[in-house]
């Protein structure tokens, strides 16, 4: 499996799931500009990824 580092899909597709704080928003719809950016990043992927699942499983029944 390859990783694209660059695929942005996840970031819009989180936009609309919830509400998010405007810091939030705008390092969604930007770019990192640094480590603290993309460790925040990271930290809304894997609330992004645990989101999916829940309206996976949620779908499911």
């Amino acid at each position: 499996m390859s990783t694209k580092w660059d695929d942005k899909s996840w970031q819009k597709d989180f936009l609309n799931m919830k509400s998010h704080s405007p810091s939030d928003a705008k390092l969604l719809m930007g770019s990192v500009k640094g480590l603290r950016d993309a460790w925040r990043l990271g930290v809304l992927h894997v609330e992004y990824e645990k989101l999916k699942k829940i309206h996976e499983i949620q779908q499911q029944q």
